[in-house]
């Protein structure tokens, strides 16, 4: 004795296929790939080490010295506030600075209204001389 769930077909026809996926084993799949991640994940040290210096601080150092360059509108170079008449006497600056073996800072101050190849022009020999602590100062009225 059988029992017909269903749509009440005829008897004979050919019963219509199913057209809904079981999605019970798939879920159950994921679930148990859900607990291996999870179990698998290493537990997350929340913690920082640091190795601090033991003993007393390192002496206070000195100021560096800072020489100012600065690059006028009209393309005039000061060198701490001075004239520099041309390219030989700024190289022979530069050199003298790239010579010390602790090099001063050197502050490049270029004028918003002067050309670029003359600010690249004292970079340039600078980079070639030697000079290694260079820096822009004033990229604000640039901006």
């Amino acid at each position: 004795m059988g029992m017909n769930v269903g749509s009440g077909s005829a008897k004979g026809a050919d019963p219509e296929p199913m057209m809904e996926m079981n999605m019970t084993p798939l879920i159950d799949v994921l679930l148990v790939l859900i607990i291996m991640l999870i179990i698998t994940i290493p537990k997350q040290n929340h913690a920082v080490n640091l190795n601090m210096p033991v003993g007393t601080p390192p002496p206070k150092t000195e100021e560096p010295r800072v020489v100012t360059i600065d690059v006028d509108f009209d393309g005039t170079i000061l060198w701490d506030g001075q004239a520099i008449p041309d390219r030989p006497t700024l190289e022979a600056k530069m050199n003298e600075v790239a010579s010390q073996p602790d090099q001063p800072e050197v502050h490049l101050r270029p004028n918003k209204l002067v050309e670029y190849k003359v600010v690249a022009g004292v970079m340039a020999t600078a980079q070639r001389l030697g000079v290694t602590k260079i820096g822009m100062v004033g990229n604000e009225q640039f901006q």
